[in-house]
């Protein structure tokens, strides 16, 4: 099984534009006709048609909260439709579980991803499915079909190592090379650049355009736009559990937008005239073995620093060590001037750094507990006398926060884990921001985020930069990284390696020190 590029798409202008062959008379794997689906207060989908071709990627946009995850679970077997029927081949289907999915071919790359931690890379790629001799698992066929099949795919991912020292990327890319694993025909991606650096991207395109040229029909998710046309042959958009329309994916991205949130953005990146005060956050001389050396940053007032970066950097393991999640070995952070304890996280609150992590679902939210309870945790203690909260309290200011964030819930009750990515991001933002911070870390801020939510986050950011707060942004989406910045540093190989502001702050720029050497 090789992933070259196939005949079905070629090359013509770089590598940022794809001439496909048109072929109007390939098959329909899969149909949706009038799909909908009601949960209590809510109705996620409303009569959605939907079909997926052989050897087509059909893009699927809309808004946090528009139906998009319920449409692709449905696909996936583990929602089933209240109305409406399914189709494969033409013949009406009725998926039990995700089992019933696998057996037609369907596989699914879901944008929370559900490795097993403990487990290696090769364990989880064939996971129930492993490889056997005389009834007994052959590790050494696992290990071996693994590495082939990661080698084959292009993905820089050792077969042996265990999934819980990967990053969220390379665990993103994990996922990928599982459902590659399966003889599949039709490909659900939901959000599968959205933790991946540039190369990346590419790679995984590369193997999106092989998977078309041999007639598997990919149904691709983003919130990135621009990659839209580069990977994609018709759209259709969500809006509010409906469909509004279905468009070749050569359509302009203002016209995209406007299908998607019923109205224009005329500014992504709001400016920003507030004047920069003293500094507030101060790292000095950061050091931890093997992960990141002599890192020095400050964030001054009413400022935005960005960190930008190859995956792997270091970017995150500097985040976590300011907000006191890890230990270092060497170094100094000050807060206004007086030092922040290191390797302590009630420390770091208490002096007034906050961070919104790149793994929103395992470490940024109790998926179990209600919006209100994630909403209010972080000042929980605010509430609290005598070992008694002020329920009413908390109450208000969770639906103020919702209000505020924009959050779609039918009630402030339900679990956050049953809300859309896009949705839970905005929780943890929220539970941040109720805290007031004076510092405030973003760690991938945009993450599986709609285009109309950006806009609001980055609007959130220029009122906590007018009220005085210093705040650092790592992103790997760099229009966002130099759209939202004042100054961008950029991290190699654990260490800065240079800083970049005013006209010298361009895509190139950054991407020309993330790959410098030494």
């Amino acid at each position: 099984m090789m992933w070259g590029r196939g005949a079905g798409a070629r090359r013509t202008d770089g590598p940022n534009t794809l001439e496909r062959d048109a072929d109007d008379t390939s098959p329909v794997h899969l149909q949706l006709r009038g799909v909908g689906k009601v949960y209590p207060g809510v109705r996620a989908l409303d009569g959605v048609d939907f079909d997926v071709h052989g050897g087509e990627v059909h893009v699927l946009l809309g808004e946090n909260g528009a139906g998009k995850s319920t449409l692709i679970k449905m696909m996936a077997g583990v929602h089933r439709p209240d109305s409406g029927e399914m189709r494969m081949d033409g013949r009406p289907v009725h998926l039990h579980g995700p089992g019933d999915a696998e057996a037609l071919g369907i596989s699914t790359i879901h944008q929370e991803m559900s490795l097993v931690p403990q487990l290696t890379v090769a364990e989880n790629i064939y996971l129930g499915r492993q490889p056997r001799r005389l009834g007994i698992v052959d590790v050494r066929t696992m290990r071996r079909r693994a590495r082939e099949l990661l080698a084959e795919a292009g993905l820089a991912i050792d077969a042996d190592a265990t999934v819980s020292d990967l990053g969220v990327a390379q665990r993103q890319l994990v996922e990928i090379a599982k459902a590659l694993s399966i003889d599949t025909r039709i490909l659900v991606m939901d959000e599968p650049t959205a933790v991946l650096s540039a190369g990346e991207v590419d790679a995984l395109f590369a193997i999106v355009d092989d998977l078309r040229s041999r007639g598997v029909g990919v149904v691709f998710i983003s919130h990135l736009l621009d990659e839209v046309a580069r990977i994609g042959d018709r759209v259709t958009v969500l809006r509010d559990g409906g469909k509004v329309g279905e468009v070749p994916a050569s359509t302009g991205v203002e016209e995209l937008v406007r299908l998607m949130v019923g109205r224009t953005i005329d500014q992504q990146y709001p400016r920003r005239d507030n004047p920069v005060g003293e500094p507030v956050l101060q790292v000095t001389g950061l050091s931890s073995a093997g992960r990141f050396e002599e890192v020095d940053l400050e964030v001054r007032a009413g400022e935005v620093v960005g960190i930008g970066g190859l995956v792997g950097a270091g970017r995150t393991e500097v985040a976590r060590a300011v907000f006191g999640a890890d230990h270092y070995d060497a170094g100094r952070i000050a807060v206004a001037g007086a030092p922040v304890r290191g390797g302590d996280v009630v420390a770091a609150y208490r002096a007034g750094i906050a961070l919104v992590p790149e793994d929103r679902a395992g470490q940024g939210l109790v998926l179990g507990a209600s919006v209100e309870e994630n909403l209010c945790l972080a000042t929980l203690a605010e509430r609290t006398s005598l070992g008694l909260v002020d329920r009413r309290e908390q109450r208000r200011q969770a639906v103020e926060s919702v209000r505020r964030m924009g959050i779609k819930v039918h009630s402030i009750d339900q679990p956050a884990m049953t809300l859309s990515g896009g949705n839970q991001q905005k929780i943890v933002i929220g539970k941040w921001l109720m805290a007031r911070p004076r510092v405030l870390i973003l760690d991938e801020p945009s993450r599986g985020i709609d285009v109309g939510a950006r806009a609001e986050i980055y609007a959130l950011i220029g009122e906590l930069t007018a009220q005085g707060a210093a705040i650092l942004v790592i992103s790997s989406d760099l229009p966002e990284l130099l759209g939202l910045s004042d100054r961008v540093l950029v991290m190699a190989d654990g260490r800065i390696r240079g800083e970049l502001s005013g006209d010298d702050a361009t895509q190139e720029r950054v991407m020309a020190l993330a790959v410098t050497e030494g």
